[in-house]
């Protein structure tokens, strides 16, 4: 039987872990689909992993504080044989299990998920309309990430290199070779990065680093403009 392996990169977030938490516990409590639920944590300086251990879950430290790196140890981690990456500020549609399965037997061989967010917005529910489509910017992190095992190893996992896009890179690479699946059935996702910064500047620095990236620019630069513009939670 095909089961997933969930895999969670984390790096202080012991506020909205424990939302995660719930939501995979009573997901793996209902579906013995789910073969096991990894949590990836990036050296954290706060309690998330004490949150995280308080709901069972095993959390290993990574040596790698980089998304990237966390979810390739996850990776090696896990045994089973379709990898499902997810933030720890976005909660997976509540079907997404059945979502995933239908999609893998439909013979896709990865795919993610439309979003919204989790605020009354109307800007950000504009937003979140533009990731029911297909584009050239499908596939970031908030969107998560179902792939089979042999894909995802033949592509050689994430760039270890990459601190940033490091979602974006691994889909665009796959797409190349493989059938994926945009499913429109939302996760949601934290507004918080929002919450502290105006909707315009959060727009307008995602646009630049998004081309930067495209045009090259090194990553640890692209990383200093998200901290140098925007403020973090």
């Amino acid at each position: 039987m095909d089961k997933l392996s969930i895999v969670v990169p984390i790096f202080n977030e012991e506020k909205l872990v424990a939302r995660l938490c719930e939501f995979l516990s009573e997901a793996q409590r209902d579906d013995d689909r789910i073969g096991e639920i990894v949590f990836v944590d990036g050296q954290s300086t706060d309690q998330s992993k004490t949150v995280i251990s308080n709901f069972g879950f095993d959390c290993i430290v990574s040596k790698i504080r980089s998304r990237a790196g966390q979810m390739n140890v996850g990776a090696e981690k896990t045994n089973h044989n379709i990898l499902y990456f997810i933030h720890a500020d976005v909660l997976p549609p509540k079907s997404f299990i059945d979502d995933i399965f239908i999609a893998l037997d439909e013979g896709f061989d990865f795919g993610c998920f439309s979003y919204r967010f989790d605020s009354p917005s109307t800007l950000l529910k504009i937003n979140a309309k533009f990731t029911r489509r297909d584009s050239s910017v499908i596939g970031g992190g908030d969107q998560t990430l179902f792939i089979k095992r042999s894909v995802f190893e033949s592509l050689g996992g994430f760039q270890d290199d990459h601190i940033i896009m490091e979602d974006y890179e691994l889909f665009w690479r796959a797409k190349k070779l493989y059938k994926y699946k945009l499913i429109p059935n939302d996760a949601l996702v934290s507004a918080r990065k929002y919450q502290h910064n105006s909707y315009l500047k959060v727009q307008l620095v995602n646009l630049i680093v998004f081309n930067g990236y495209r045009l090259g620019i090194n990553q640890q630069r692209l990383k200093s403009w998200y901290g140098k513009w925007l403020r973090s939670s």
